[in-house]
């Protein structure tokens, strides 16, 4: 297969569905030669923030010098960007060719009895083989969704990572903080180090019951790591972390958020138990790791007319955060709000942190059959501002936020993630 066809062939793996549990990649990469076994991993799951922990820890080790592959999801504009080697891409004829070795044993799977693997789950395996091909020296994994029985809980982590835990795809992970703790939990291993910057009294009762039920040791921010802010403004944030072992001063973050330098502690606390486990990181990769790192969509600001403020906040602890932001950065700004998201997530509840912040109210219809009624939120917005326009075309929908913004107003878009990567991408292009 050539890219083109390898792509096409991976959008045909969605009519699998998503399905939960490990037999499928557990066949699959038995048949790929076991590749997750041969590899140095870091698991990341939670609800918020997984992603930017994973490219912050990421930064920091290739300051070092250390090969480190990333696996993400999902992603902005291609497939490629969800498999990195030292914030490189896979390229596409490695991304052909890789898909083009794994193919036939999704026959021979399905020959032999087996369920047919998921897109993810092939994707997932050809992160893993990929990496190991490379030889990298230590493996960012983050979770898909959830953490029990999601396909990337194969790995064998030197630690393991629980971000935080919200109200988020109740539909799959239940309907109580305690439930959706303890699926999340399922990557804690036995003896095992976990991170985490969970402050929820209901998450920690979990997290702490099972890790002492596990004898994994327990790190937490706020607690064995602990932050100072400093200066911030739309350039960046200045902020000091201090562990048991060292203290990192006068770190630079150019990623905007409090809760950023958050997720910069946890990456800090991931790389001190790598060093606990014999990776040599000086503390100045630190530093240079946390000024270098880029990861878009989160908090991102583009400059132009109007002025842009990107963000995936697709769930309510999300939306808070970003509230949090505007009110920050952003206080004396009238702002109009391009939203549109999954009926799965607390709409109501977003729009109610959201909308009152926004002079000017844009909603559209994310490209999903999950997208439900998604003509409600704009009833709903309707309690906040009468200046409230409804637009089933994500482009259409971006251009007439950009004419409501004129050059008085920032723009804010939000929403479900693949909703804000179209908007980002039109207004990138247009711009360019």
């Amino acid at each position: 297969m050539n890219y083109q066809e390898a792509i096409e062939f991976l959008h045909d793996l969605t009519k699998f569905g998503f399905n939960f549990g490990l037999d499928r990649i557990k066949t699959l990469l038995e048949l790929l030669g076991s590749p997750h076994q041969e590899l140095k991993t870091v698991h990341i799951g939670g609800t918020n923030g997984k992603g930017s922990t994973a490219a912050m820890t990421t930064s920091i080790l290739k300051a070092a010098g250390k090969s480190t592959g990333l696996y993400t999801s999902p992603h902005l504009d291609s497939y490629r960007e969800r498999i990195q080697i030292n914030g490189e891409m896979i390229s596409e004829s490695e991304m052909a060719g890789l898909l083009t070795e794994v193919r036939p044993h999704l026959e021979e799977m399905v020959v032999a009895g087996h369920e047919h693997p998921t897109e993810f789950e092939v994707i997932t395996a050809v992160a893993l083989l990929y990496f190991k091909l490379n030889n990298v020296d230590v493996a960012l994994v983050e979770v898909g969704l959830g953490g029990l029985i999601d396909s990337t809980n194969v790995v064998n982590p030197l630690v393991s990572v629980i971000t935080n835990v919200g109200m988020d795809h109740m539909d799959y992970l239940g309907n109580s903080l305690d439930e959706i703790t303890r699926i999340k939990a399922g990557i804690i291993r036995k003896g095992t180090t976990l991170v985490t910057a969970a402050v929820k009294p209901e998450v920690l009762s979990v997290i702490e019951e099972i890790c002492e039920e596990k004898q994994s040791p327990l790190i937490r921010v706020g607690r064995d790591v602990t932050l100072v802010y400093g200066k911030h403004s739309l350039a960046g944030q200045h902020f000091s972390i201090s562990t048991g072992n060292r203290s990192y001063d006068s770190l630079e973050l150019p990623l905007l958020g409090r809760h950023q330098v958050t997720n910069a502690a946890m990456a800090v606390a991931i790389i001190e138990e790598l060093g606990r486990q014999g990776f040599d990181i000086p503390s100045w990769a630190v530093s240079e790791g946390l000024r270098q790192v880029r990861w878009p969509a989160r908090l991102e600001l583009i400059a132009g007319h109007p002025p842009v403020l990107v963000d995936a906040a697709h769930n309510f602890d999300g939306a808070l955060t970003l509230a949090g932001a505007l009110r920050d950065y952003f206080p004396e700004e009238k702002i109009v709000l391009l939203i549109g998201m999954l009926a799965d997530k607390e709409r109501e509840k977003v729009l109610g942190v959201l909308a009152p912040l926004a002079e000017k109210i844009v909603i559209t219809k994310p490209n999903s059959p999950r997208a439900g009624r998604w003509q409600q939120m704009g009833e709903e917005a309707r309690r906040y501002t009468q200046q409230v326009v409804i637009e089933e075309n994500i482009a259409q929908a971006a251009n007439l936020a950009i004419q409501a913004a004129g050059t008085t107003h920032l723009l804010c878009i939000t929403g479900s993630f693949y909703m804000v990567a179209e908007v980002r991408k039109h207004i990138l292009e247009s711009r360019n």
